[in-house]
């Protein structure tokens, strides 16, 4: 799953993306896990100009196949003009404290273009699979490009599982900044093929982690970066899913029940 190659997107990327909305949030732990998969955010674009001009440059990016060059050649000029560049003082709206903020800068924009590139192609390969599974039922965990690799996701390289097993819905790649792992869809005349077999359920340990933000302690699996820990495809069903069910209970009840049935066919039709 390599990002920074132009290419044809998949249909499922782009709708996964589009049907995000905006959230501003000071600090990246302000926009929390399953959050992501309903909105798009970027730490400390307040405005909403701002935001979302770096929304629209990553739609672009994602519908083009961009460049991560090309995505930054675009998008600068725009946050220069909007005065959305380099260190600033600003205030935490959560503790008023005045820190120099870094806004955008190259880094940065290296730091968006692949998280949400990569999270949103997680997603779209998540529905594709839903939709193949019959054919296509296992993920099999694999390496990325990196010259280095986290000693917990070196360790997880191979493991095979059924596409809906829970496993998936805390270690669906990306599992962190930067992180290039992926998964590929595999059938079973494959696995017979290549002497291949499920694999055992594998070990998760989970560790305390504080958001300092919240003064929460989440339990997260040791080796994904905190907030990482989500299936964007997963979540953003659940989340499409829970609106219809609240839709549907305030509904009249004739309307809801031609409704109900509808969805239900829908979903026999479209699993995910």
């Amino acid at each position: 799953m390599k990002v920074n190659s132009p290419g044809p997107v998949p249909v499922e990327v782009l709708q996964y993306f589009r049907n995000k909305g905006l959230k501003v949030g000071f600090d990246w732990r302000d926009v929390w896990r399953t959050e992501h998969a309903a909105s798009f955010t970027v730490a400390k674009a307040m405005q909403l100009d701002v935001l979302t001009s770096i929304r629209d440059a990553v739609d672009q990016a994602i519908e083009n196949g961009e460049t991560l060059q090309q995505f930054r050649k675009n998008l600068i000029p725009t946050l220069q003009k909007l005065g959305w560049w380099g260190k600033q003082e600003m205030a935490d709206p959560l503790t008023g404290e005045i820190i120099e903020a870094q806004l955008g800068s190259p880094r940065r924009l290296k730091t968006i273009y692949r998280a949400n590139m990569r999270s949103a192609r997680s997603a779209g390969q998540y529905q594709r699979a839903q939709r193949t599974k019959e054919a296509l039922p296992y993920f099999r965990y694999g390496l990325g490009p990196s010259e280095k690799h986290r000693e917990e996701h070196a360790a997880l390289e191979g493991t095979i599982l059924p596409v809906d097993h829970p496993f998936w819905q805390t270690h669906m790649p990306p599992n962190g900044w930067g992180c290039k792992c992926r998964v590929r869809q595999i059938s079973q005349a494959e696995m017979t093929r290549r002497e291949w077999s499920v694999s055992a359920d594998p070990q998760v340990n989970m560790v305390p982690w504080e958001n300092q933000r919240t003064g929460k302690v989440e339990m997260i699996p040791e080796g994904i970066d905190p907030g990482w820990d989500t299936n964007p495809g997963y979540e953003r069903f659940t989340a499409l899913n829970k609106a219809l069910n609240q839709k549907l209970e305030t509904a009249d009840p004739n309307v809801a029940a031609t409704v109900a049935r509808d969805i239900a066919d829908y979903k026999r039709e479209n699993p995910f």
